[in-house]
């Protein structure tokens, strides 16, 4: 849940500051080894390093050369829509990718927020990924993978958490995250039932009164005669919602159809938000 609203955290800053449409959704999250990641990554890439305080250890940030050439024409007034060829990046290239990528990662203090205050700091930023060495190649990471819909062109980015950066929190995340998350999804479910519910019609029926006739005097009604109900004209009458009574209500005329209004609530099943 953290990085599907990093995802559109970001998705929305990128749309607004490059004038395209942007998508990022989380497609994978997976427990690999940090040699695993670092060979699974281009050569060169953009690697950024950094600290997630208060975690402890570093977490890194990728983006490929598919992602930075776009980014980068776009920003210069391109369509972002020409042949990427795979070359080394321009110091130029890499302090523009620098700065946008640290703006984007400042959005992690809006992803975590609800479950612990986050400040970020940048350590290093590598193009070569086997030069990064920040860990031993056998520590345990988890990938999490985001798609990234640029207009019409699709690619890749990838943040890196190594296990010994977060242990000494696991515990607290789980039980606050276990706790946040119930706690919106009921909040959000409540809310969809809601909306769903809103806008359902349903049957309303204001009834007269009543009257006992026998089979006889059924068979020789015709238009014309008078029936005598048990109502007097100064009465209320009942009004059913869904063959439910939940209203006394008075006859009248509204324009020139009949209608109706309300005197007093006889029963209400959904209470009213406070």
């Amino acid at each position: 849940m953290i990085h599907d609203n990093f995802g559109r955290i970001v998705a929305n800053y990128l749309t607004a500051n490059l004038r395209t449409s942007v998508q990022i959704k989380v497609i994978s999250i997976e427990q690999i080894t940090f040699e695993e990641f670092i060979h699974s990554v281009p050569n060169p890439t953009i690697l950024m390093t950094f600290y997630l305080e208060p975690f402890t250890g570093p977490f890194m940030f990728e983006t490929g050369p598919n992602y930075v050439f776009e980014i980068v024409d776009l920003m210069f007034g391109g369509s972002g829509k020409g042949q990427v060829k795979t070359r080394d990046f321009t110091d130029i290239e890499k302090n523009i990718i620098k700065k946008l990528n640290l703006k984007i990662l400042e959005n992690l203090k809006m992803a975590w927020e609800d479950i612990i205050d986050v400040n970020i700091v940048f350590d290093n930023i590598e193009t070569n990924p086997i030069l990064n060495q920040v860990i031993a190649p056998n520590e345990p990471v988890c990938l999490i993978t985001f798609s990234t819909q640029i207009g019409n062109n699709q690619c890749y980015i990838n943040m890196c958490i190594p296990y010994i950066s977060i242990e000494n929190y696991v515990d607290k995340l789980v039980v606050q995250y276990k706790s946040t998350a119930s706690d919106k999804l009921d909040q959000y479910f409540k809310e969809k039932i809601k909306n769903n519910l809103m806008p359902v019609k349903v049957d309303c029926c204001v009834e007269l009164g009543k009257a006992i006739l026998t089979v006889e005097d059924f068979l020789n009604l015709d238009v014309g005669d008078v029936v005598k109900l048990n109502k007097k004209i100064s009465e209320p009458l009942n009004m059913f919602i869904e063959d439910k009574l939940h209203f006394k209500v008075y006859p009248g005329k509204i324009g020139k159809k009949l209608g109706v209004q309300i005197f007093e609530i006889k029963d209400k099943d959904v209470e009213e938000d406070a």
